[in-house]
């Protein structure tokens, strides 16, 4: 495929992820339960947490966008990925309240931006990813033990689903971009992060 085909096919779809993503500003995900006033039981639980990675846009841009890294061991990444998640998530419901963390998780998209443009190591995935993960744990505190771990077991399907999608199947398209292509669609994460960092949505 020549490379300008690809670009030209790489812009609308740029276009359609950036509108996508800022009308929802990041800040303003919410909880599934709270947008339904449900109350946290065991099977609540479990859909919560399979929605929750879905619900919030930064998250789920932080996830897709690693199929943009090229990665050589996409099994090996995404284990790992999913296991410092995880980890994260438990350090939040032992030390929740972490100031600012909303910034953080914007600013975790353009530090993967940076990753993609290769102007950063990739190894700086695995806090950005344990942030993610602590995030995540936020809208649980104080629920008894039942609900909690539908919770996580719905967390982690969801996760792991999220993370096959773009280290595989997602990866196969993104092998055929071009490297302006490539660089294109770091660039609007990049921009995205820096939008939401400042707090910022335009639609």
């Amino acid at each position: 495929m020549h490379p300008s085909r690809t670009l030209s096919g790489t812009v609308p779809a740029v276009g359609g992820l950036v509108l996508a993503a800022l009308a929802v500003p990041a800040a303003q995900a919410h909880h599934l339960l709270d947008i339904n006033g449900l109350a946290p039981t065991v099977f609540n639980g479990l859909i919560s947490g399979l929605a929750h990675p879905l619900i919030g846009p930064d998250h789920l841009l932080f996830l897709l966008a690693l199929a943009l890294l090229g990665l050589q061991r996409p099994r090996l990444v995404m284990v790992s990925l999913l296991s410092i998640g995880l980890l994260g998530s438990a350090a939040g419901l032992l030390w929740p309240n972490l100031p600012a963390t909303e910034t953080l998780l914007a600013l975790t998209l353009m530090l993967e931006a940076l990753v993609i443009l290769g102007r950063l190591p990739a190894v700086l995935l695995v806090p950005a990813m344990a942030l993610h993960g602590y995030a995540l744990s936020a809208p649980v505190l104080g629920w008894s033990a039942m609900p909690l771990g539908s919770y996580l077991l719905g967390l982690l399907l969801s996760q792991g689903g999220l993370l096959l999608l773009s280290t595989t199947l997602l990866a196969r398209v993104t092998r055929r971009l071009s490297q302006g292509g490539r660089r294109l669609l770091a660039l609007a994460l990049l921009g995205l992060g820096g939008l939401w960092a400042l707090g910022l949505s335009p639609l």
